[in-house]
């Protein structure tokens, strides 16, 4: 018999993702879906779509991770949790770069790093950041970078000992 719980579905996609077996985490958190849409559950809905997006990414499939996630951060905007919605924009993000759609992928980055910071998640936010300014190194937009790397490392309140060094090489300046 197929499990129909969405929770012990959702813990299943968990133990999945943990143990490296992305596709089959994917398929999981797909299923955890729909089965909390079908109870009503939005907002959780939303959330395993977005751990389903997440795992399509780390399985190489950049397209079916977008189509997963679009629409998530809108439920959470709806919800009024702006820390989910972040993190929504953000997975998109991720996915619209992979798919070298990088205008939309800078879009989303910084959407998702001032919604990130309105929700206090610094860490998060930080993560962001780092994700948009590396988009614009590789561009050769250097400067854009820099300033996006060390506008990210700015916020965080309790910096990783990587962050920490980060942030002295940046006030560094040797341009």
């Amino acid at each position: 018999m197929t499990e129909t719980d969405p929770k012990i579905i959702s813990t299943q996609a968990s133990q999945s993702y943990q143990e490296g077996d992305f596709k089959q985490a994917a398929q999981l958190f797909a299923e955890a879906a729909q089965a909390f849409t079908e109870t009503g559950n939005l907002l959780d809905a939303a959330e395993m779509r977005n751990n389903q997006s997440v795992a399509l990414l780390q399985n190489d499939d950049a397209q079916a991770a977008l189509d997963a996630v679009v629409g998530t951060d809108l439920i959470f905007a709806d919800a009024g949790d702006t820390r989910r919605q972040g993190l929504a924009l953000g997975n998109e993000a991720a996915a619209l770069e992979e798919l070298k759609r990088l205008d939309d992928a800078i879009a989303r980055y910084q959407a998702s790093a001032d919604l990130l910071e309105q929700a206090g998640e610094d860490q998060m936010r930080a993560i962001v950041m780092q994700s948009l300014a590396w988009i614009h190194i590789r561009r050769g937009n250097f400067f854009e970078g820099l300033f996006a790397m060390n506008s990210g490392l700015r916020g965080v309140k309790n910096p990783t000992l990587k962050q920490k060094i980060l942030r002295t090489v940046l006030k560094i300046r040797v341009w």
